[in-house]
């Protein structure tokens, strides 16, 4: 079976600051037609930074979406034509104030196929050094040094909710354990 949707039909609806939402029509493998309705998304870079004792860093910060105060690994948009390792580096150090001597790319992740076409960029930075923090104007955020035993917890109790940090802890704590092996 041939599971490709061909787009037949364009329409814009919504241009943001961040995302573009657009209605698609499109010719099913059937021959039948559907609409799609896409969010289109710049994408992003993720960090899991792993301390030299093992411990993560972790942002907690407030989530409009979800009301909720959120505590996440870093992460950031990327700017237009902006490699993911350049923008990862970025946003370790305004969200965490560390610079990591290595920066190794260990996945790609698409955060909402179904509806979206972001692609999160997830990086493991070791080699960590402190400098200074320097959020954007519009994030309000600490950081915070977590044993990677209390993330898994926090994960199993529900406290942590966000997808890419769920796979990011469960990620570092392979790659801790020596099960993990990037290519």
């Amino acid at each position: 079976m041939e599971y490709f949707e061909k787009t037949i039909k364009t329409e814009r609806k919504y241009t943001g600051n961040i995302i573009n939402v657009e209605k698609l029509t499109v010719l099913l493998p059937n021959g039948k037609e559907a609409t799609r309705d896409v969010v289109r998304h710049p994408g992003a870079a993720v960090v899991i930074p792993v301390k030299d004792n093992g411990n993560i860093l972790l942002v907690k910060q407030y989530r409009k979406p979800c009301d909720m105060i959120s505590l996440e690994i870093p992460a950031g948009k990327l700017d237009k034509g902006e490699d993911p390792v350049v923008c990862a580096e970025r946003e370790l150090a305004e969200e965490t104030g560390y610079h990591a001597r290595k920066l190794q790319k260990v996945m790609t992740i698409h955060s909402a196929p179904g509806f979206s076409d972001e692609v999160l960029h997830m990086y493991v930075a070791t080699g960590l050094t402190k400098c200074e923090a320097c959020p954007d104007d519009d994030e309000f955020i600490t950081c915070g040094e977590y044993p990677l035993s209390d993330c898994v917890y926090m994960v199993d109790n529900g406290e942590i909710t966000d997808a890419k940090t769920i796979i990011g802890i469960f990620l570092a704590d392979r790659i801790i354990r020596g099960e993990y092996k990037s290519s």
